[in-house]
Order: C-alpha cells, then structure tokens, then sequence
C-alpha cells in the first residue's frame, strides 16, 4: 500500500465524522481527484449526493450530509483507492487507470482495443463481467477494505491533437499521452507514450511535453483542450467502463440497514446515468468541439483494421500475464468477447484468447 503523509495527516479530522449504526445524523465524505468538469464527477455532485440525502430524509428517520471534495481537494487521482481504504474519505470516484498495480485486471476493456463505442452497452457489459466473476469485485473488499458501489463509463475514446493526421503511419514517433494501459495502444502503432493526467494536459499539450491525447469529447471541451489542440480524430478505440465508486467497508457496515438500501439503490442507478448521459452527450460534444474551430474527423474502416491488427496478439499477451498472477485473466476476456458480442458489437479483429 503507498503511504500519503497528507492522508494520514487528515486521519484524526476523518475520525470526527464516525458513524455509528445508532445514529440519527450521519456525515459522509465523498470526494474524487477528477473536478467536476468530469461526466462522473458531475453526477457525483449532482445526482448521486442529492438523491441519495432526499431519500433518506423522505423514507428513514436519519438525516444524511455529505461533506464533498472534487478535484483533488481531498485526494488526488492516484490517491483515492487508498483514500477509501484508510478511511480518509467514505466514498471516492476514480479511474482504475491509476492503479495498474493494484487493480490490474480492471482495465480489462482496455486490453480488448477497439470495442463499442456505446457508453450504454459498455457498461452493461462490464457489469455483466463483474457479475460472472466474483474477483472482480471482491478485489475491493479483500484487499483494499472497500466496497464497490458503482462502475462508471467513459464516453468513446479517440484522439485530439495539435497536427492533422489520416494514417496510423502518420502518428509514429509522435508523442501523444494516455492513463495507464492504453499507451500500449500507442506503443503497438509506432507513437510515442507519454502517461499524463488531465489536470496537466493543457500546460503539457501547450509546452510541447507531448502533442495529442487518447481523449473522449467531454475531456477536450471541458479542460479547453481544443485551445492547444486543434484536431480530433474518431478512430473509435471504445467506450471503456474503468472508473468506480467505492465506499470504505467499516463505514458502510456502521451504517443503518435502510440508510445502505439506499445508498446502493441510487448507486445503481447512478451506473446506468454514467452509460447514458455519456451516450447522450457524445454527439453533442463533437459539435461543441466544430463550433470552437476543432476539426473533427472520422477516419475510414481500414485506419481501423490497421491499428486493431497491431494490437491482434495483445490480448491473448495480456491474458496469459494476468494468468501468471493468479488472476482470471483470461476468462474474464474471453467474458468480454462474448458479451460484446451479445450485445451487437463486431470486433474489426476478432482477438483470440485461449
């Protein structure tokens, strides 16, 4: 486990909000590194805090407060895993993307580049995974003393950068930035990975640190990419569930019995919100991102083979990795491969995993 002197600093402040299952007035706090200029972290602040304070209010004796920080007010984005295990915080909403050593096996979208696109299907399908594969959400209680309330998907990602490009050949050499292990997207065409944030995308992207991001819409508009950044290209590489919200596990069983029922009630509807505001949202993007000068392109079919068919062997790459650890590796791809395909996905290449 990292340590974060800051973290344990605030260790005694945490105390002061203890929750005992008796209690009629109950104090959370929720908190993520991403501002809220995230689709998840606005619905955090404005759909999941809400709802979940009027419903205990109007079906419980209790009354529920929510002590709220976002944009690393409490945590940082790299710190939240750890901030929910410690207790610093009760709840947190973070990108498994920042914890490749921790929660490896989470990303596994990711190792299946080039999925749907559809935030609505992803996280069906996600959900469908964790559902079929008990680690996949055991991992959270058994190592890391929290509780997944939530997945949480991402809009499409694609890509945004200061140069125009039309073929995965262009890209080689350039330096474009990623979380975690989509930079082996990067790597597999011949670019440059550079691991980033977003809260140091625009300075980066403006000082020449790097010259593109693997991005969906919403991040280039809401961090004002398009200012440094005058092109974004859809190469669909897919709409990837890898964010989650989590509840400290000693806190949430402190609780009241009907104060829980509630907390996962809204948190499952604030998973379906993720898919669907994302999917909403998505065409809207693009003309918010026409309308401050971006050009937006689409690139054909076979830029998309090209790519997929560098990554063909990753997959099964991965899975055997994942394996070694002890991890359900490939089963959980192979999961994932079919589900999507359940749901009307068609992969440009058909990845094998044994």
């Amino acid at each position: 486990m990292k340590l974060f002197p800051r973290l344990l600093a605030a260790t005694v402040v945490a105390g002061a909000w203890a929750v005992s299952a008796q209690a009629d007035n109950i104090k959370l706090r929720i908190a993520s590194g991403h501002p809220a200029a995230n689709t998840y972290v606005n619905l955090m602040q404005n759909f999941f805090v809400p709802e979940v304070t009027k419903r205990v209010a109007a079906k419980t004796k209790h009354k529920i407060e929510f002590i709220e920080g976002y944009g690393g007010a409490m945590v940082k984005v790299a710190d939240t895993l750890e901030g929910v295990q410690s207790g610093i915080i009760d709840i947190g909403g973070y990108c498994f993307c920042f914890e490749p050593s921790n929660l490896p096996l989470q990303a596994f979208q990711v190792m299946l580049p080039f999925g749907t696109m559809d935030p609505e299907k992803s996280v069906k399908l996600a959900r469908a995974v964790y559902d079929k594969v008990p680690y996949m959400s055991k991992v959270f209680e058994d190592k890391y003393k929290q509780t997944l309330l939530a997945l949480i998907a991402d809009n499409g990602y694609n890509i945004g950068t200061s140069f125009e490009w039309k073929t995965v050949a262009d890209l080689k050499g350039q330096k474009i930035a990623g979380a975690g292990l989509n930079l082996k997207w990067l790597e597999f065409a011949g670019a440059t990975p550079v691991q980033s944030s977003l809260v140091d995308a625009y300075t980066s992207m403006q000082t020449g640190v790097y010259n593109g991001w693997i991005m969906f819409p919403s991040g280039w508009i809401n961090f004002k990419l398009y200012e440094v950044g005058k092109f974004y290209t859809e190469i669909g590489f897919g709409s990837i569930t890898w964010h989650g919200l989590t509840i400290n596990t000693a806190k949430f069983n402190r609780l009241p019995k009907d104060v829980q029922a509630i907390i996962v009630e809204v948190a499952k509807e604030f998973e379906a919100r993720t898919g669907t505001v994302n999917k909403e949202n998505y065409p809207k993007q693009l003309d918010q991102l026409r309308k401050v000068g971006t050009k937006v392109n689409a690139v054909p079919d076979s830029v998309k083979l090209d790519w997929a068919n560098s990554l063909k062997g990753w997959p099964q790459q991965k899975a055997a990795e994942l394996d070694k650890q002890g991890l359900p590796g490939s089963q959980v791809l192979k999961i994932t491969l079919e589900e999507a395909e359940k749901l009307g996905h068609k992969w440009p290449v058909r990845y094998a995993v044994k």
